[in-house]
C-alpha cells in the first residue's frame, strides 16, 4: 500500500497564490487548488493513496482522476513522498572542472587603511621578505596562460582585477588586458574583465581606458561621508570620501559601456540602509548598490551583532518591497542583493558549495600563488599551488570536500541550503577556524532573507513574469 507524506519544501505566498520552493531540486512550483488541498491534508500526517485521493476529492469537488494526476505531479517533483528511498549519496565532483574566473590580485598594497579589511584578518600575516608585493609581467602572463589552459571547453572566461588597491598597479592591468585579449582571440574564446577599486586613484585617462575596453567597475564605498569615513580612511586617519566623490562622479559620467556598481561594507557605524542606498543610487548615480554586512569577527567593534542584523534585515525588507514595486512596473531598481537572489532562484541554483571558490574560480596573488579566492590570497595556510607549477590537486580536493554541503551536517535540515550551502569559506575560517564550518551565526538571517526574495519572486511570477526573463543569464557576483 502506498502511503504519502510531505516532502522537503518551503511554502510561500506571492500576492494572490501559494508556491513551493522545492529543496531537493531548488525549483519553484505554483500551487493550484488541488495541490494546495493535498499538502494541507498531508500536514496532518501521512495518508494512504486511496484515503488521500478520496478525502481531497470530496473536499474540493474535483474528480478522483484529477486529484490522482495532481498527486502524481507532486510526487514527481518530490513535494510529497511515497516511501520510496531518496538518494542521499554525496555528489561527486568531476575530476576536472574547467576554470572560468581568475581573480588577479595585482598588488597586495593599498593606499587606504580600512579598519575592517580582511587583509588584516586572522589568516594573514605580513608579506614575507622577498615575496612580491606587486605582480610583474612574467607572473601576469603566466596567470593568463594558466586561466586559458585550465578553461578547456569554456566558450567564455573572465578576469577580475583585485588588490590591495587594483589601480596602484594600473600599468600591469593594461598589459594583462592586451595580452589576455590577444591570447583568448587565438583560442576563439571570449574574455571579459572587471575590477574592484576604492576609486581614489581614478583619473580621466584611466576611466577612458576602462570604458574603451568595457571593463566592469565596482567601487567600494560605504555611503555618505560620515558613514564612509568611519572606517575607510588613509593611514593618517583622514577620511577618503572627499577624494572619492568627485572621481566617482567623473567615472559615472564617462564610463557607459558597462554598468557601474557600488559595494557597501556594512559595519556597526554604517547601518542606515535607506540613507546609504539613496545616496549611492540617486545622489551619485550608481547603476546598482550591493550591501555586505560584516559579521565574521564577533569581537571586532565594527562587526554587526545580532540586534544590529535584525535591524538590517528589517531595512532590507522595506527596500526589497520598494524593489518589487519597481519590478511590477517593469523598472530596474538597483538593490543588487535582491537581484542576485532572484537570479539564483530563477536559474534553479542548487549548490554543492557556497560559491565557485576553488572550483570554477581561483585567486592569484602577486607572487603567482594560487588561492581558493581573492580573500585567501597571500594566506600561506590556504595556498593551492602556483601558476607556474600548477594546482595541488590534493589540497584543492581537501578544500572542496570540506566545503561541500554534504559535509555540513548542521545544514542538512535547512530548507535554504540550495542557495546558501553553509556560507562563505573565508568567513567560516575567520569565525570558526575551519573553512568548511557552516556560518551558523547568521542562519536565521539567511532563511529570512531567502523567504523575502521568494515572496518577491512569486509576486513577479503572478503579475509580471516577463521581468523574470532579465535573470535568465544574470550571474550573481
Amino acid at each position: 500500500m502506498t502511503v504519502y507524506s510531505l516532502g522537503e519544501f518551503r511554502r510561500f505566498r506571492g500576492q494572490s497564490g501559494d508556491f513551493l520552493y522545492l529543496v531537493p531540486s531548488g525549483g519553484i512550483f505554483s500551487l493550484d487548488e488541488a495541490s494546495a488541498a493535498i499538502l494541507d491534508k498531508l500536514s496532518d500526517g501521512p495518508l494512504s493513496r486511496t484515503d488521500l485521493i478520496g478525502c481531497v476529492s470530496q473536499k474540493i469537488g474535483y474528480s478522483p482522476l484529477d486529484v490522482t494526476e495532481t498527486v502524481q505531479e507532486l510526487s514527481q517533483v518530490h513535494a510529497i513522498r511515497d516511501g520510496s528511498p531518496i538518494s542521499t549519496a554525496p555528489q561527486q565532483l568531476p575530476e576536472h572542472f574547467p576554470l572560468q574566473t581568475l581573480v588577479m590580485n595585482l598588488t597586495n598594497q593599498c593606499n587606504l587603511s580600512c579598519q575592517y579589511c580582511y587583509e588584516f584578518g586572522e589568516d594573514k600575516i605580513a608579506t614575507p621578505e622577498g615575496k612580491k608585493k606587486f605582480m610583474d609581467r612574467e607572473t601576469a602572463k603566466s596567470s593568463v596562460d594558466y586561466l586559458l589552459s585550465q578553461s578547456e571547453g569554456r566558450r567564455s572566461v573572465h578576469i577580475t582585477f583585485f588588490g590591495g588597491e587594483t589601480l596602484m598597479n594600473f600599468p600591469m592591468l593594461r598589459e594583462v588586458i592586451d595580452y589576455a585579449s590577444e591570447q583568448a582571440a587565438r583560442k576563439n574564446v571570449k574574455i571579459d574583465f572587471s575590477l574592484t577599486t576604492n576609486a581614489t586613484l581614478l583619473t580621466p585617462v584611466i576611466i577612458d581606458y576602462l570604458a574603451a575596453n568595457k571593463v566592469g567597475v565596482t567601487v567600494s564605498l560605504d555611503g555618505p561621508k560620515e558613514m564612509n569615513d568611519a572606517f575607510r580612511v588613509f593611514s593618517n586617519g583622514r577620511g577618503s570620501y572627499d577624494i572619492i566623490e568627485p572621481k566617482v562622479r567623473e567615472l559615472l559620467a564617462r564610463h557607459h559601456t558597462r554598468p557601474i556598481a557600488a559595494r557597501v561594507t556594512m559595519t556597526s557605524q554604517a547601518m542606515d540602509v535607506f540613507k546609504i542606498y539613496r545616496h549611492l543610487k540617486h545622489d551619485l548615480g550608481f547603476h546598482e548598490v550591493g550591501f555586505a554586512p560584516v559579521t565574521s569577527s564577533a569581537n571586532r567593534l565594527y562587526s554587526i551583532g545580532v540586534p544590529g542584523m535584525n535591524d538590517v534585515f528589517s531595512q532590507f525588507g522595506e527596500l526589497a518591497q520598494e524593489y518589487l514595486s519597481f519590478a511590477l512596473r517593469g523598472e530596474l531598481h538597483g538593490f543588487s542583493n535582491v537581484s542576485d537572489t532572484l537570479a539564483e532562484l530563477h536559474q534553479g541554483v542548487n549548490k554543492s558549495h557556497p560559491c565557485g571558490a576553488g572550483l570554477g574560480l581561483l585567486g592569484v596573488g602577486p607572487s603567482g600563488d594560487i588561492a581558493p579566492c581573492h580573500r585567501f590570497v597571500d594566506s600561506d595556510q590556504h595556498k593551492l599551488g602556483n601558476v607556474t607549477t600548477g594546482l595541488d590537486k590534493q589540497k584543492q580536493s581537501d578544500f572542496l570536500n570540506r566545503g561541500n554541503i554534504q559535509s555540513k551536517t548542521d545544514c542538512h535540515s535547512c530548507w535554504a541550503r540550495p542557495l546558501c550551502a553553509g556560507g562563505c569559506h573565508h568567513e567560516a575560517f575567520v569565525r570558526y577556524g575551519d573553512t568548511g564550518h557552516p556560518n551558523l551565526h547568521y542562519c536565521d538571517w539567511i532563511r529570512g532573507w531567502t523567504h523575502t526574495c521568494l515572496e518577491i519572486y512569486g509576486a513577479l511570477a503572478e503579475r509580471n513574469p516577463a521581468f523574470l526573463d532579465y535573470f535568465a543569464e544574470r550571474k550573481a557576483v
